[in-house]
């Protein structure tokens, strides 16, 4: 519930102070293509996962 609580403290002040510093520190131009960069990281992540959980272990099977 700690976690929780420290995202509801966060107001809209802070918010535009983070977008204001990403502005400034990485520009206009150079932020869609972090944010294209985090996307693509994210898909490759979930289809990765996804992949895991389909295949068997076969290794714990033979153990048994």
């Amino acid at each position: 519930m700690i976690t929780a609580s420290i995202f509801l403290a966060i107001g809209a002040w802070q918010i535009v102070v983070v977008v204001v510093l990403v502005l400034l520190l990485f520009g206009g131009k150079k932020i869609p293509e972090l944010m294209r960069g985090l996307g693509s990281g994210i898909k490759e992540f979930k289809d990765a996962s996804k992949e895991d959980g389909d295949e068997p272990n076969t290794s714990t099977d033979k153990n048994r």
